[in-house]
């Protein structure tokens, strides 16, 4: 991969989460487009863009797997700064965490009011300190959290986004069901996640990177309660149609993959042991 960057002086303040917008351009006459990342952390910006020369798509090289079952959302979040501070001192390795959380809706701090579930909602509403929009956690979900040092890999937040598609992109795959990724126009919501070829969300993804150190991570829907995603405005877009495997299995007349399974299938993509 050839990566070209241009970045304003590094601010001295505290680390933020980070903004992902992805946009495609077009290079010049005679040649192809290409995608072009533009990152948002705090006031400083970073465009790169992925050359022709990738030398194929970025994947994720090992980690260790830890299994939890479910684990209530404030818990985690503060749990979460313990493994972070644990990986940045070198106590720990690079690590996947698999677990599912009672029902929440979690946003980010670019969230407008007015996307948020009313007042009359039944399920808590909790900022976090990780990029992207609201989002629901509940039972029927597999949630990974990525505590991942990304200086000693020598990678930056592109790719790490990039991987993270592409390994839930196969482990969907290989349960049997066709997903893609997508670009996002310029200007609009950003369509990082995992997608169905007909554009319904089935992953959504945000992170944060502090330190060099990433946090949060995805949300897979296995059998979720979808309607839950109609109570609010998710992950930004105001039209997205959210999916599940249940849902997809159903359209297929098959069976949904047991939790047991879809775990297995998203560690082995992740490399995680």
């Amino acid at each position: 991969m050839s990566l070209v960057t241009s970045r304003p002086p590094a601010s001295t303040a505290e680390p933020a989460a980070f903004e992902l917008e992805i946009h495609t351009v077009f290079q010049g006459a005679g040649d192809a487009t290409s995608p072009v990342w533009i990152l948002r952390v705090g006031d400083d910006v970073l465009i790169a863009r992925l050359r022709d020369n990738f030398g194929g798509e970025a994947q994720m090289s090992e980690l260790m797997r830890v299994d939890l079952g479910e684990v209530p959302f404030d818990e985690s979040g503060a749990t979460m700064i313990g493994w972070a501070d644990e990986r940045r001192d070198g106590r720990a390795p690079d690590r996947l965490f698999l677990l599912t959380h009672p029902p929440v809706i979690t946003y980010g701090r670019l969230t407008p009011p007015e996307e948020l579930p009313g007042p009359l909602g039944t399920i808590p509403a909790v900022p976090v300190d990780r990029g992207g929009h609201a989002t629901y956690h509940g039972p029927g979900q597999l949630v990974g959290y990525l505590i991942v040092n990304l200086r000693e890999r020598q990678r930056g937040p592109v790719d790490i986004i990039r991987m993270v598609e592409n390994a839930l992109i196969e482990a969907v795959g290989s349960l049997g069901f066709e997903a893609v990724r997508r670009d996002t126009p310029k200007g609009a919501p950003s369509l990082v996640g995992v997608w169905t070829p007909d554009h319904r969300k089935l992953v959504s993804i945000g992170m944060r990177i502090r330190g060099g150190i990433t946090t949060h991570g995805f949300a897979l829907n296995v059998d979720p309660d979808l309607s839950v995603f109609d109570t609010f405005v998710a992950c930004g877009l105001a039209d997205v149609s959210m999916t599940s495997l249940r849902q997809l299995a159903d359209e297929q007349g098959r069976e949904t993959p047991t939790p047991a399974t879809v775990r297995d299938a998203v560690a082995k993509a992740f490399q995680a042991t």
